[in-house]
């Protein structure tokens, strides 16, 4: 990936919509240009689609959860993943290291309706030992954007190294 990907990422997370001849004048490009340089990173694999970003509350959906997971045996983990592809109310599962073996990101209208998603649908699950939910009070920062460009150069700047001193003996 070369400095203008990394230029087109990073605008594109930021203005989704972004017409090709907008793009390719950030890019110093043509239009059909900035389009085919999206095209092939597409098709690579490192633009995996593309989505409107909502407001939850906006649509009804107040609560936001983060629920531990911790499965007695690992025999249930496929089971364990295939209920959890199937929950809409599931945003994000992850395996994680830990006293718990997953996460998982939960968005339910109201706490009624993540008592059914915990009681019914997850804790219902062969193989599900404990589940430890955490509700989110209010959110002061969330986005999908990836720390590229500026922030990953920042992130590889080594510190100073510091010089040993030496005091001259006469």
């Amino acid at each position: 990936m070369d400095a203008n990907d990394t230029k087109t990422l990073v605008r594109l997370q930021e203005h989704g919509r972004e017409s090709w001849a907008s793009l390719g004048e950030i890019l110093g490009v043509t239009g059909p240009a900035a389009a085919e340089r999206v095209r092939k990173l597409e098709e690579r694999g490192v633009i995996r689609g593309y989505a409107a970003t909502l407001d939850p509350g906006a649509v009804g959906i107040g609560i936001t959860a983060f629920v531990a997971v911790t499965l007695d045996r690992p025999r249930h983990r496929r089971a364990f993943l295939d209920r959890v592809a199937a929950l809409a109310e599931v945003q994000e599962c992850h395996h994680v290291a830990g006293d718990d073996d997953f996460l998982l990101k939960v968005r339910c209208v109201d706490a009624e309706h993540l008592d059914h998603v915990l009681s019914n649908e997850l804790k219902g699950v062969d193989g599900v030992a404990r589940t430890r939910t955490t509700i989110v009070l209010r959110t002061m920062k969330e986005t999908t954007a990836l720390p590229l460009g500026d922030a990953i150069a920042k992130a590889h700047v080594s510190p100073p190294t510091r010089r040993a001193s030496r005091k001259s003996t006469r």
